[in-house]
């Protein structure tokens, strides 16, 4: 059985975010179209519309972008738990950091 390819890389700190949530997509496909839609985001576009951003990512087709967010086999309430967990990690280890700036 052959090793699945590895996503190809962006832009360096949309790589990392989107990284915490790679094992949400089965697929490295739709984990690429997951970056790539945070990509677009970003960008400066007069309209984040899905062509447009498919154009500005450089995803040669903008239905697979659609195609990604109505039917791809990831679980949205997956999403939502990891990135729900990301921020209460992230809140942790910020009241860790400064218990005494915050203490009356």
């Amino acid at each position: 059985m052959s090793m699945p390819r590895a996503p190809k890389a962006t832009v360096g700190f949309v790589d990392q975010y989107c990284a915490y949530y790679r094992d949400v997509f089965p697929e490295v496909r739709s984990f690429e179209y997951f970056t790539a839609l945070h990509l677009g985001l970003i960008a400066e576009l007069p309209t984040k519309t899905l062509p447009a951003i498919a154009r500005a990512v450089g995803v040669d087709d903008a239905q697979a972008l659609h195609h990604f967010l109505t039917c791809s086999p990831w679980e949205v309430a997956t999403f939502r738990q990891k990135r729900l967990d990301l921020i209460k990690s992230v809140i942790k280890q910020w009241l860790g950091q400064n218990q005494a700036a915050i203490a009356p």
